[in-house]
């Protein structure tokens, strides 16, 4: 594991990975400045602390996010290593660069506030996952938090939350409240959209399957709907009594079949559904693998 994790990019991954980190970082800036910024809708964290001193100082928002990022980044050496944070920093350095380049031309989408709210929290929470996707981050936020969960006992997520509550604090007596109004909903959307990147949009679901006809089961997944499956050893709470578990993974589109034959063969089955965000490796069709 220790010499996988030390493994060097390749020439390719370093490509790869530079782009989807310079594209997310100006899908990111484009929001910022051709939606938000004109409508005074502010994003939370690092980016939305620079973009509050934007709207008081009028000072540089681009050399903002860089400047005010520098401190967390630094900070995530010792926490998350030196290649999270050159991509970091990387990625930072080219949302700098880009609010100024979108800034420069003056390009304004909408001055509709709710129109500015949804697509601008759609699409920079496009970039910011994909940054995230690329092992990068545009915000230096989660990185204090870290560091301060430790010290104080308490949770990133509870930091996180504590910090953005006092930002649209801020920014309602600085700005407006309904421009604080907007800016959260507009935190909130982009914070979905994030997920969706990250996860997927595929919803892949794991089943597991408690029947007496086990064998008959999971022969009929493999037979009729090309699922494969893998039988699970169990015991059972109450009984004592050894058990097989199936176990499998499918798409939403197999679930409603999968169901009728599941009750077609055993009515008195137990199964339960999870959500599955991310599924790696290929299906293997026709067989059955037994632990």
């Amino acid at each position: 594991m220790a010499e996988a994790a030390k493994q060097k990019l390749t020439w390719g991954q370093l490509i790869q990975k530079t782009f989807f980190l310079t594209l997310g970082a100006f899908i990111a800036g484009f929001a910022l400045d051709c939606f938000l910024v004109p409508n005074k809708i502010i994003d939370g964290g690092v980016v939305g602390i620079s973009m509050m001193i934007n709207y008081i100082t009028h000072f540089n928002l681009g050399i903002l996010l860089v400047l005010i990022n520098l401190p967390f980044i630094c900070l995530a050496f010792t926490k998350l290593g030196k290649l999270f944070v050159l991509q970091t920093f990387y990625a930072v350095l080219m949302l700098g660069i880009a609010t100024n380049i979108f800034h420069h031309f003056n390009f304004v989408v909408t001055n509709d506030m709710l129109l500015a709210t949804v697509f601008g929290g759609i699409i920079l929470g496009v970039g910011v996952g994909t940054v995230l996707k690329n092992e990068g981050s545009l915000d230096g936020t989660e990185i204090m938090a870290l560091v301060l969960s430790k010290k104080f006992g308490f949770t990133v997520g509870e930091i996180v939350m504590g910090l953005n509550i006092f930002i649209y604090f801020v920014a309602g007596i600085v700005l407006t409240w309904e421009s604080a109004m907007y800016s959260i909903l507009t935190y909130f959307i982009a914070y979905r959209m994030i997920d969706i990147v990250l996860e997927g949009l595929n919803g892949s679901k794991s089943i597991r399957i408690i029947s007496e006809k086990w064998e008959e089961i999971g022969t009929a997944l493999i037979e009729d709907l090309d699922i494969s499956v893998t039988y699970l050893r169990g015991i059972g709470g109450y009984s004592r009594q050894e058990k097989t578990l199936i176990y499998c993974v499918a798409s939403r589109l197999e679930m409603s079949k999968m169901k009728e034959v599941i009750r077609q063969i055993d009515p008195q089955a137990f199964f339960s559904v999870a959500d599955v965000h991310e599924v790696y490796g290929s299906r293997m069709s026709k067989k059955i693998d037994k632990i």
